[in-house]
Formats: structure tokens, sequence, C-alpha cells
């Protein structure tokens, strides 16, 4: 035990205390916006409860006093689906990282859910969740969660994953010698290291979950509809009712929040994370934010959040109770028997669902039915390859050069985000009015809003790897004179290359679930139609015609799946084994 001696008992307590004695402006400013933010959270968890029967009596109006209600309504659904998957990432991601046998299931069946369209989990949990909360609007709530969800979780759990995979060696034998528990280790070393990835797939994932805002909040299936207050159902209604300024107000509403939640929220976490970039010498520039010096100057607050972060400190520093089961070390080639025989278990379970599901299908559906949506699905799996590369070509020069550059990296993070969440609905009008009136092929001309979402998961990856390059090898590269192609080949394209696969992998998969808003698209009576599998899928959950929503999300998911494990997996066993920054 260590005593004090009066006076220094005082000077502790004087500092301490003396935060509280004075507060400043900035404590003001702070309280004022946490204030605020539990008044909006208070607010829209009250709507939640209200009876199912009042979205039919009080349905989605145009009118503009109620759009920012609305806005809020949408901002906290796709915060409460983003903090669910930061959940799934932290759980999924470290299990598959870390269990050879864990990954042999998670890895497909993250390819698989990747692969499901957000309209596919619809119909099969639309009506478990409206059962789970009977009568109350509560269930469509978390139908609505859910779909935002799952455009968002995959994303966050590939880079998570690809992070933990990529750990630097002599930071993994370090924190082994040292003894830290595993729980210990991830705080202090998995987490931090993977946090400027995680950090911009959240904000990639957010942006996501706004491209999806209409499927998520006025969903039809079968003879049942669905119409959320919020912007995806405002936007719904206006393009339904052909109204261009109330198309115009959404996305002026929607320009606001992003910005909002940028400045107030992904800028300071930005900011606060620089100091985990994984370098021996200090960054050239660092990342601002007024928010992050706001709370940094704010001295009560701080003083009040100090018990917290004491008690943070002693939770993580917390011994978990260690297993004594030491299991004596098997060789080699046993090890390899047991993970094929732990993947031929999988895959006869996996056989077993799949006949079973094929029996069930076949009762109302024919072998050409079958054939006629694989024809389909070689469609789109062109149009997504097509657009796949030429995004590749566009945005990773552009990815690069930004995210060497920290003052730009600012200033077109919040346009990169507003982009990424422009969805594909807005679009509509443009594209229906251009096509017909210039007579052109809609299976060429409605590709390009496949890609429109899902080509800044490659900027976004390409910028965050750009960012994590050492600055010790950027000064190495510039001392020893590599220049031009030579700097792309040696230092650039290595460096970025482990998360630009990321990107690419879940901006795959993420074109074939935009091809179920992109290949099919009205504007008011007119209705353009692509032919692929997306548009097969939409006009199937449409009609609430269940075998064929099956079908479709079957032959989709085996395309993607196809497609990952010949192409995009082994890419990246090569970043695994041949570009780590050891």
């Amino acid at each position: 035990m260590v005593f004090l001696s009066p006076d220094r008992k005082g000077l502790a307590v004087a500092r301490f205390a003396r935060p509280f004695a004075t507060p400043n402006l900035a404590d003001f400013a702070i309280l004022a916006l946490i204030g605020a933010a539990a008044v909006l959270v208070v607010h829209g968890v009250q709507d939640m409860d209200r009876p199912l029967t009042q979205l039919q009596s009080h349905p989605v109006v145009l009118e503009l006093s109620r759009l920012p209600g609305y806005a809020i309504d949408t901002t906290l659904r796709m915060f409460a689906a983003i903090l669910c998957s930061l959940i799934f990432t932290f759980v999924v991601g470290s299990l598959a990282a870390k269990s050879r046998k864990a990954a042999l299931i998670v890895v497909p069946a993250l390819d698989v859910l990747q692969s499901v369209p957000v309209l596919g989990f619809l119909t099969f949990t639309f009506v478990f969740f409206l059962n789970l909360f009977p009568g109350s609007e509560l269930g469509a709530e978390c139908a609505s969660v859910f779909l935002v969800f799952t455009a968002q979780a995959w994303n966050m759990t590939f880079s998570f994953y690809q992070s933990l995979r990529t750990l630097p060696g002599d930071l993994d034998q370090a924190s082994r010698q040292f003894g830290l528990s595993p729980w210990l280790r991830f705080l202090r070393l998995e987490l931090p290291f993977a946090m400027p990835g995680l950090i911009w797939n959240t904000m990639m994932s957010m942006s996501g979950g706004w491209f999806f805002v209409v499927a998520s909040e006025a969903f039809t299936v079968g003879n049942r509809n669905i119409a959320l207050p919020g912007i995806g159902s405002w936007l719904s209604v206006a393009i339904a009712q052909r109204n261009f300024a109330a198309v115009g107000w959404a996305v002026l509403a929607m320009a606001i929040v992003i910005a909002l939640y940028d400045q107030l929220l992904f800028r300071p976490i930005v900011a606060w994370a620089d100091k985990f970039r994984f370098e021996q010498t200090a960054s050239e520039t660092q990342p601002q934010s007024w928010v992050y010096d706001l709370m940094r100057g704010a001295r009560a607050t701080r003083a009040l959040a100090t018990p917290l972060a004491f008690a943070s400190r002693a939770i993580a520093a917390f011994p978990l109770p260690r297993l004594n089961i030491q299991a004596p070390p098997a060789s080699p080639t046993v090890a390899r028997w047991l993970d094929r025989l732990w993947l031929a278990a999988v895959i006869g379970i996996a056989a077993v669902v799949a006949i079973r599901a094929i029996a069930i299908l076949s009762r109302t559906l024919e072998l050409g039915d079958a054939l006629m949506v694989v024809g389909l699905g070689l469609l789109t799996l062109i149009r997504v390859l097509v657009l796949i590369a030429i995004a590749s070509a566009i945005w990773v020069p552009i990815g690069v050069w930004i995210g060497l550059r920290p003052a730009w990296t600012e200033r077109i993070q919040p346009f990169a985000q507003f982009l990424a969440a422009f969805p594909a609905n807005v679009l509509f009008p443009v594209a229906v009015i251009l096509i017909v009136s210039l007579r052109v092929n809609p299976d060429v001309w409605l590709s390009p809003l496949m890609v429109l979402g899902t080509q800044w998961y490659i900027l976004f990856n390409v910028i965050a790897g750009a960012s994590a390059i050492p600055t010790d090898l950027k000064e190495a590269g510039s001392v020893f004179g590599v220049r031009s192609w030579q700097w792309w080949r040696q230092i650039g394209l290595p460096a970025v290359f482990p998360y630009y696969v990321t990107g690419a992998i879940t901006a795959s998969g993420g074109s074939w679930n935009a091809s179920i808003v992109a290949e099919s698209v009205s504007w008011g009576h007119t209705h353009l139609r692509a032919q692929g599998l997306g548009s097969f899928i939409f006009d199937a959950t449409t009609a609430g015609d269940l075998p064929r929503v099956g079908l479709g999300v079957a032959v989709m998911s085996l395309f993607v799946i196809t497609l990952n494990r010949t192409l995009w997996r082994p890419l990246y066993g090569m970043a695994e084994r041949r570009l780590r920054m050891d």
C-alpha cells in the first residue's frame, strides 16, 4: 500500500477537483450535443412502440414539415444497424481469423450471406419479425433494421478478418512473449491494428445502408405493404407520384444528415484513430476534427468521464479464467486430415439442406425454370465483372492519391460518403427519361446503376490502405529515388492490395445485390426492365412467389461463391502470404 503525505494528498485532490470548478464553453457544447442525441433516441424509441395499424391510418405524405422527423427516424435505424454490425464483426471476424475450423464455415457463410440480396432476406424474415411483435410497429422496425444490417455487416466483417489475418508477425510474437490474455490481446493489439481499415469500412457501410434505404423502409411482400416513416418511404412515394421537387428535398435531407454525422461522429473517430497507425516514425500530417479538439478541451466533461475510463481500464485488465486443457499437438498430416473430416461433415450437412430445398422447389418448378435462371445469372455476371474492372481502373489510382494526402482525405471524405449513400432510386427518373427519349437498350444502360453504390467500397478501402502506409516506408522510397511505375509496383500496389481485395470482394457482392434495384426501374407508370437475375428476383418478390425467390437467391449465391472461390480468395491468400507489413 502506498501512503501519500498530506501535501501530496491535497495536490491530488485539487488536480481531480479543479476541472469541476472551472467548466468552459467546450463543456456546455459537448453536453448540449449529448443531450440532443439522447432526446432524439428517446423520441425514436417511443415511436417504435405504436400499433402496426397506425402505419395504414397515418401513411407517409410529402409534406416538407415532416421531412426532418423522417430523417431522424431513418438515421436512428442506420445507427441501430451499425451497432449490430459492429458486434457481429468483432465476434464473427475474430472467430474466422483465429480458428481454422471456424473459418471453413464462417468464410463461405459470409460469401453466401453477402450474395443474398436485401429483398431475399426480406421475403424470409418479414413474417418472422411481425410474428415476434404481433400488432406492433416494432416488428416492422426490426425487419427494417435487419435489412440495413444485411447491407452493412459483411463489408465490416471482411475488413476486420483481413486485418487480423495480416497482423504483423513481430507484433504477434511480442504479444505472446508478454503473455497477454486473449481479451487484452484483442484490446491492445488486434483492435488498434484493425482500427484504420475498420473505421473506413464502417463509414462505407453506413453509406451502403443509405443506398438500400428505399428497399428497407418501403417494401411489399405478396399482399402486405409496409411503409415506415423515413426518407426511404418518402422517396418511394415521390417516385411513384413523379414528384421531382420531393426527390430533391429528400436528397438535400440526406446530404445534411450525412454531413452532420460525418462532422459529429466519424471525423472525430478518424482523428482519434490516427494514433493506431502501424509505423515507426511520426506521421507527417494528422487528421483534424473540431469536435475532437472540443472534446479534448472540455474540462468538466473529461473529469466526469475519468471514473468511466478507470472502470474500463480495470475491466480490460481483469484476468479472465483460463481453461487448463492441454491437447497434445497434432502433426501437420493429422491436422490436415482433421480439417478435411470437418469440412466433409460441413459439406454433408449443407448437401442435405440443399437436397431438401431442391425437393421443395421441384414441387412447383421445373428444370427449364432453373436453366432459365442460370442463364439470367450469366447475364448479370457479365455486368458485374465489367463494372468492377472499370471501377478498379478508375478508383485505385485516385484512392491511393487521396490516401497519401491527409488534407485531401479530410476534404473528400464527406463527399465520398454522400456519393456512396446516393440511392440508385434517385436516378431512376433520369435513367428512365434518357433511355426512353434516346431509345437505347436498357440491358446495357441500366447496368451502371448496379455499380453506383458499390464502387465506393473499392475507393474507401484503397484510401484506408494508402493512409496506413507507414511513413518510414514512404520516406525510404523517397530517399532511394523510387518513382513512377517502380513506386507503384514496389510500394503503392503491394501496400493497398490487401485492402483492395477486401473492397473488391464486397463491391462484387454488393453489385449482385444492387442488381435487384438496378435491373428493374420505374418512374411513375413507366417501367424499364433489363434481362438478368436481379430483375427476376425483384419480380418474384413483388408477386410473393416464394419458390422463385428461393431459386433466384440460390442461383445468385452459387454465382457469388464461385466467383469468390475462383478469383477473389486466391488473391486474398496471396495478400496474406506475400504482402504483410512485417
